[in-house]
């Protein structure tokens, strides 16, 4: 048997290591107060991480379509000037949700990105 490591003998071994990459985070708490962190890619929106994670507490009945308020979160505040100004449309949705507080968002008009590592989203109450 060899003590030899299979990755040095592969040709550009150097250049595949280094194409690995850092996954950013992201931090949501449920309802019951548990905290998990979350594989965040940038590109999806908070509430694709989140129903992509299994965390099945979040609705998200309108799958995204800013119909619903399903996915209705609220935002650490150190993320908060962070976001994207929130759409008319979203505003419209909150101001019927119920629970709505000053740090309220829909999940699925949040898109993620590398500058929102480690954001924190609680999963607001019904």
């Amino acid at each position: 048997m060899s003590n030899i490591n299979p990755i040095e003998n592969q040709p550009h071994a150097e250049s595949v290591l280094a194409d690995v990459q850092t996954v950013a985070s992201l931090v949501l708490t449920t309802r019951e107060g548990l905290t998990h962190r979350l594989e965040a890619r940038p590109g999806l929106s908070v509430m694709e991480i989140i129903r992509d994670a299994g965390i099945d507490e979040l609705l998200a009945l309108c799958g995204g379509s800013c119909s619903c308020a399903t996915c209705h979160v609220y935002i650490d505040p150190e993320f908060e000037g962070r976001l994207g100004r929130m759409s008319d449309d979203e505003n419209d949705l909150l101001d019927a949700a119920s629970n709505r507080k000053a740090n309220s968002r829909l999940s699925c008009q949040l898109l993620f990105r590398d500058e929102l590592e480690g954001l924190k989203v609680t999963i607001a109450q019904d």
